[in-house]
């Protein structure tokens, strides 16, 4: 194991006497794997109180991707701000107890399949009999209604049927799917906004609403440029590789000392700075040269006097010049270039949480800085059923009734 006693200090902690803006916000998360814990994990990173509600056998999240010294990494990670309850829904005496804790909530987060929780009885319209504010934030591959809304969505279906493999990957290989969860990560974020739209709302009407969220539909909502492009032209795009169709220079270089820098020339004048950086100016009187378009039909021109300046240079010799001339670059970091960054150290972008079974664990920081009411990550994920004996205490449960429920596996 990894000695982290001496990791970075403690900067992902609230300012003394600084409040957490969403401080109050009681959030009962029963989804599984990323899409919505992701976005729970957003609001708890912004003081909700966010009860993780997990089967008895744990949450799957436990069991997925790469250990340390026997602990899930992942879980740490999507679980952290998070209290761990246990309650086996698939009984009647779990679903009265989600009720009674559902009775209390804000909002509550989750992606089974739809149709589940009316055949547990625990439908939005039970549940919001008994509290007319609460949020149900309804997450699926293909949402509530239509021809598919009961098939299995994961996110990576969701890469698929959305275009964006159709649109990843070289030109003469197969669609390419994204080795991480990115639609799951996509779908947590507008989850998260979902959610918070939908408890503004109810500031203006005084009652809760439920959210249909599809992952499916999550990504539709970042590929809208191309998909309007082949509406109204019928011009199919088509996979770049690491170009761009719609300009140019655009792409990644090998250096010298065999990294890779990325670099993207979105602008005529950062176009023009970089042609003149790597010695060729002329290629800036072309006419083809004031437009992206124009750049781009001559990508490989402009690639072979790009790529051959940069061939000849290690990386930090071209980060350098680049950033004096002003133009975009970005070294293609690897996750141990990530936590060594000193930019990413000076803003807090990875920090270090505390952990008893870990010591500490490295992750992300809070997704956006407030600079009255900040986030901050106060815990990594918990153990499995952590707070079971809080969360039902809460509801008045004594011991002997936490040992009832257990000896019958509610718990």
């Amino acid at each position: 194991m990894i000695n982290r006693s001496a990791l970075d200090p403690d900067d992902h902690a609230r300012p003394p006497g600084a409040p957490a803006p969403l401080t109050g916000l009681k959030v009962i998360d029963t989804a599984t794997l990323f899409a919505g814990p992701f976005a729970a994990t957003l609001l708890g990173d912004y003081g909700a109180d966010v009860v993780k509600i997990e089967h008895p056998d744990g949450d799957p999240a436990r069991r997925y991707g790469a250990q340390a010294d026997g602990v899930p990494v992942w879980w740490k990670v999507v679980a952290r701000n998070k209290r761990s309850a246990t309650l086996d829904l698939h009984t009647d005496e779990g679903q009265r107890l989600f009720r009674r804790l559902a009775a209390d909530a804000d909002l509550i987060v989750e992606n089974f399949r739809p149709g589940t929780l009316e055949r547990w009885g625990l439908d939005y319209a039970t549940l919001s009999a008994d509290n007319p504010r609460l949020v149900l934030l309804r997450m699926t591959g293909f949402g509530q209604t239509g021809p598919y809304a009961h098939r299995p969505g994961f996110g990576t279906i969701g890469e698929a049927m959305s275009g964006l493999a159709h649109l990843t990957g070289t030109p003469d290989g197969p669609p390419t799917l994204p080795s991480f969860p990115l639609a799951d990560a996509v779908a947590g974020l507008t989850a998260a906004f979902a959610a918070l739209t939908a408890l503004r709302a109810r500031e203006l009407t005084g009652r809760g609403q439920v959210v249909d969220l599809s992952i499916v539909e999550s990504m539709l909502g970042v590929l809208g440029g191309p998909l309007a492009t082949y509406d109204l032209t019928g011009v199919m795009p088509t996979r770049q590789g690491n170009r761009s169709p719609n300009n140019a220079p655009r792409n990644v270089y090998r250096t010298k000392d065999d990294h890779w820098v990325a670099v993207s020339a979105t602008t005529l004048s950062v176009a023009e700075r970089v042609v003149r950086l790597v010695g060729r100016p002329e290629l800036a009187e072309e006419p083809w040269f004031a437009t992206g378009a124009g750049r781009a039909r001559h990508t490989e021109e402009l690639d072979t006097a790009v790529g051959g300046w940069i061939a000849e240079r290690t990386r930090d010799e071209v980060v350098e010049r680049f950033e004096q001339a002003q133009a975009a670059i970005g070294p293609v970091y690897d996750l141990a270039d990530v936590l060594a960054d000193p930019h990413f150290a000076a803003r807090g972008s990875i920090i270090s949480v505390p952990d008893p079974e870990l010591d500490a664990i490295r992750m992300p920081g809070v997704a956006f800085r407030l600079s009255d009411t900040p986030g901050a990550v106060h815990s990594a994920g918990p153990r499995l059923g952590q707070h079971t004996a809080d969360v039902l205490g809460e509801l008045g449960l004594k011991a002997e009734d936490l040992s009832a429920l257990a000896a019958k596996g509610v718990i």
